[in-house]
């Protein structure tokens, strides 16, 4: 017997791409808007809610959603689909209420008759009275510089948060009347800060989480947590060079290259006094040992320090007269350098 063909993937409205954590944060979403506890006697969201949790009954399970998808991608919804010989065969079996809510006392599934030809009679799914569900979790990045990465500390952000609405409580019903304040979604939006402990040595892309400040629950049901992102920042002296470690340019005048220096030099942590030695060529790279980043292990990386030679941009008289005096004087010529390997 021909059947109506259900799309689970517009029903939920995500591409056929969709990973596993799109598809059960969209769900999360929908569920919590059109579950019959925030919506009391409303016959269009109680089968909108129906036609969620059967979609995901489906796409969040792989060996199901794998059946499903072998059906092509080209089906239409509403196209008349006829199963296989021998479908269903009562083959899957599901925990949780559809069936307790919608007409459920060891009867009919709640299901559609496209379902149950595809995986057979479940005598359940998602939902119930007295509905709860985890608050979902929040994603967000949060840009720190390259010392705050460093040293660690605490830094306060601001983000805009989901709520459990402070007039119904969450039910989005007030007085018998949907709520004027969340217009019935149980949820309101506030911005609110956050105090941050940063860890030393955090890394770029790596993730802080905030255990229990994510998206509320539904009917005290646990909180979701807060995953911030940490984007580095560029700085204006350092790049980071590796895992653990750093590189500055430094600008060397051409006689503290020719005849050797001591130079202070830019760490993380401040100045540090370090030795040009003689002869030393431009683009070298000389190393700081353990001036590097913070290892979250404990232990840190090295800081790069690349030579840059500049001469001075306006020359006086008496270093214009040095300089000819060189000239002069010297019998070098680094042209000869480009033929040494012929």
């Amino acid at each position: 017997m021909a059947v109506k063909f259900k799309d689970y993937y517009e029903v939920l409205g995500v591409p056929r791409t969709a990973t596993e954590d799109d598809i059960r944060k969209v769900y999360r979403k929908l569920a919590r808007k059109h579950h019959p506890d925030v919506n009391p006697g409303d016959k269009s969201a109680e089968e909108r809610f129906k036609e969620i949790n059967e979609a995901y009954e489906v796409l969040s399970d792989a060996e199901k959603r794998k059946r499903y998808d072998q059906l092509g991608a080209n089906w239409k919804a509403g196209a008349d689909f006829t199963p296989p010989p021998g479908g269903g065969n009562g083959r899957v079996d599901f925990s949780g209420g559809l069936g307790d809510i919608f007409g459920g006392n060891g009867g009919a599934s709640g299901f559609s008759d496209f379902f149950e030809s595809m995986f057979g009679r479940g005598r359940s799914a998602r939902g119930g009275a007295g509905f709860r569900m985890s608050g979902q979790d929040i994603e967000a990045e949060i840009p720190l510089t390259l010392e705050e990465a460093h040293r660690g500390g605490t830094r306060s952000i601001g983000l805009e948060v989901t709520e459990l609405c402070p007039e119904c409580k969450g039910t989005g019903r007030k007085d018998g009347k949907v709520c004027p304040t969340c217009h019935g979604a149980g949820v309101t939006s506030r911005p609110k800060s956050f105090e941050v402990t940063i860890p030393p040595g955090v890394r770029d892309d790596s993730v802080i989480r905030l255990a229990g400040q994510g998206e509320p629950g539904a009917n005290g049901a646990s909180p979701g947590d807060l995953y911030l992102h940490v984007r580095i920042q560029p700085h204006r002296l350092f790049e980071v060079a590796g895992e653990d470690d750093v590189q500055i340019e430094l600008p060397v005048a051409p006689w503290e290259a020719a005849l050797g220096a001591k130079v202070s030099v830019p760490t993380l942590d401040g100045s540090v006094e370090m030795t040009i030695p003689p002869g030393t060529q431009g683009g070298a790279r000389l190393r700081l040992r353990h001036q590097g980043l913070n290892k979250r292990g404990g232990g840190r990386g090295d800081e790069y320090v690349k030579v840059k030679i500049v001469i001075p941009p306006r020359l006086t008289a008496k270093e214009k007269e040095l300089f000819e005096k060189l000239a002069a004087e010297s019998r070098f010529n680094p042209r000869e350098l480009m033929a040494g390997g012929r």
